[in-house]
Parts: C-alpha cells; structure tokens; sequence
C-alpha cells in the first residue's frame, strides 16, 4: 500500500502564478506519484484572483493527474475547517510547504496541537523563507512569530525539509534547537525533453536580456533595473512575471523611466509555465539577482533554454562561472553585475552559440539527478 502524504499548499493546479513552492509540488507529484499517494488541500482559485476555478465544488476531492485535490473556499479556510480534513483524510504524514503561512501552514499545526487532528508526522520545507534576504523583509513580525511558536512548541517534533547544506545552515540559524530534525531533500525539476533552440543576434543589436519572476521585493526587480542603469552597451531588457506587490512595481516604473535611452525595458505580463523555455530561449541573457532562492525552478528552465545566468549568490546555484554557464555575484557588487552585462554584450555569435549549448547540457544534466530523487523517497519514507 502507498504511503499516504496529506499536503497543504496555498495555491496548486490547475493555477500557475504563484511561483516555485507551487511548480515544487507539481514536480514531486509528476516523480513519485505512482510511489506515494498524494492528497493536496489548497485554494479554489488562482494567486492573485478572487474568482473561483470553474466546475470546482469547494471541499470535494478531485484526481488531479497523480495527486487528489481538495480545493477549499475561503470561509473553509479556517481552524475548524483544516483540523475536519486532517480527521477524516486518511494519512501517514502530513506536509507543509511554508513556515509563515497562516491558512495552510499555521493552522494545521495548531490543530495538531490542540489534539483536533491526528498527531501524524509532520515534514516542513520552509522553501527558502529562512534565507537572509527573505528573512530582512517585514523582519520583526517574523521574528516575533518565531519567538512566539517556539514557546508554545508550535514546531516541535518536526521533520525538516532543506534543499541544500546552505538552507539547513538558515534553518538552523532561524529556529536554533527547534530544528531537531532536518533532511537534505533537494526540489525536483520538472521532467523535460527540451531541445535547444538558437535564436542568434547580431553582433551591432542590442543585447536581450531577460528577467522572469514574481514581481516583489525578494525576487529584486528593483536592484536589476538600478544595475543595468550603469551598463553603457544597449540592452533590451525583458521583463515576465505577475505584479505580486504593486507598491513595488511603481517603483521599479520609476526607475525604468529614468535609464537611459540605450537601455529599453519591456514588460510582458505572465507567461503559462508550459512556455516559459520557449519564450526564454528568445533572448541572450538571464537575469535575477534574487535576495533568495532555496532552488529557484526559473533558474534551471533559463539553463534548459540555453541562456547563461546572471544570478545573485543567494542560491544553490554557486558552480556557474566555474562550469562556463554564467555566474553567481554578491548583490552587494552591483558594478560587477553591470561589468557582467557589458562582457556578454561583446560576445560575437559563435561565442555565444558555444556558451548555450554548455548551459542546455548542464540545466539537461541536473533534470536527469537520480540522487534527487532517492532523496525525496528517504524523506517520505522516514
């Protein structure tokens, strides 16, 4: 018989906006869901949408590819709500996918720990909430919160999820002798048979470079447009992804406004995960110098489309200049992130060509990492 996983995500299929948690699920559902039977609780609508999805009963269960799925209504999402479903859901261990999420991450611990649900084993993935940066946005609330769950041994008893020795080192940091327990479970990409696909610029073209992320203060929009403002070559800068803070990105409009003619920024909205490599491979260069990242799903898929990557070193990814396929910068140097730009824009189109098929090869060969696998298979196994 299967090992029974109870998960509990913000948001799930069929929504796409809401980013890498979401995407890390999908991917551990597509890879062990024939291993392990996975019953997903999560809204019944979209990131940023109030609408509900179609043909969807709120609080009913659907097979969604090799996961069920509960999608609850708002007035569900409560305590009574969570702790109904943790009761009469059959499970050998429950998952969460945050550590600040009220609804879905809070909730369901309060339940367990007011004896109105099983006492299950529990796993948490933080999924990156405890890196520096992430930690340094809205950090007093956060650090009040911590305080207050470790007196009331909200999250003792836990098994922790981190994706590298890196987020074990935050986890630790974050929660001290709380984290008993931690598991070196890297997320999954998503499976793929992409073939490379070269779209060559000439040489006198301004070099097209492209960010894709949710638009808010962690993924740092905002620093990439003040960085690109010192690079002296033309550059069309593209930019994807959904306008998760809009306070944010009036600032970051500001800034647009005021680069220099040479440098010429286009936003153009969300794009369906299913085409993010198409569209990507239409440009030269990636480009996020994120605050923190516990995987980052956008950096492989950027490999995968074949484009060297410009990233912050707030990720996993630190073996980029060293395997030829892009580099991974202290956000604190932002000139050398400028100096980086400059260097690609003078690249001529055989160098260039030589670079993307190196990056395609590396996103190939990280997608086909059995060790990551077996990983996640200890994890639901322990």
């Amino acid at each position: 018989m299967k090992r029974r996983v109870l998960l509990f995500n913000q948001y799930y299929l069929p929504g796409y906006k809401s980013g890498g948690p979401q995407q890390s699920i999908a991917n551990l559902v597509e890879h062990l869901g024939d291993e392990f039977a996975f019953q997903i609780v999560t809204s019944n609508h979209e990131f940023g949408e109030n609408t509900p999805y179609q043909d969807i009963i709120p609080g009913e269960w659907y097979n969604v590819e090799k996961a069920r799925v509960c999608y609850l209504a708002p007035h569900q999402q409560n305590l009574g709500g969570i702790a109904r479903i943790m009761r009469e859901t059959p499970h050998d261990t429950f998952y969460l996918n945050s550590f600040f999420d009220y609804k879905f991450s809070i909730l369901p611990l309060l339940a367990r720990r007011l004896g109105l649900a099983p006492r299950r084993p529990a796993i948490l993935a933080p999924r990156g909430e405890f890196s520096p940066g992430a930690l340094a946005l809205k950090s007093t609330k956060k650090k009040l919160f911590i305080a207050a769950s470790k007196v009331i041994g909200l999250h003792n008893d836990l098994i922790w999820q981190a994706s590298t020795e890196r987020e074990a080192d935050d986890i630790r940091n974050a929660v001290g002798q709380t984290a008993k327990s931690i598991h070196i479970a890297c997320d999954l990409p998503k499976s793929t048979n992409s073939e490379l696909k070269i779209t060559s610029r000439e040489l006198d073209h301004p070099l097209r470079v492209v960010f894709l992320s949710r638009i808010s203060p962690k993924k740092n929009l905002l620093g990439a447009l003040k960085m690109l403002s010192h690079v002296q070559s033309p550059v069309n800068f593209t930019i994807y992804g959904p306008k998760e803070d809009e306070a944010y990105w009036a600032r970051c409009k500001s800034v647009i406004s005021a680069l220099p003619s040479h440098i010429q920024v286009e936003y153009k909205g969300q794009i369906h995960p299913d085409t993010v490599i198409d569209h990507l491979s239409q440009h030269d260069l990636f480009f996020l110098p994120t605050l923190g990242e516990n995987y980052g799903h956008v950096i492989i898929e950027a490999l995968l489309a074949g484009l060297p990557v410009l990233i912050s070193d707030q990720t996993p990814w630190m073996d980029m200049e060293e395997n030829g396929v892009g580099w991974s910068l202290p956000l604190k140097d932002g000139q050398a992130f400028a100096q980086t730009i400059e260097k690609v824009a003078q690249w001529d189109d055989k160098v260039l060509e030589k670079i993307k098929h190196k990056a395609h090869q590396y996103g190939i060969q990280h997608s086909e990492d059995g060790a990551k696998i077996e990983q996640n298979q200890a994890l639901f196994n322990a």
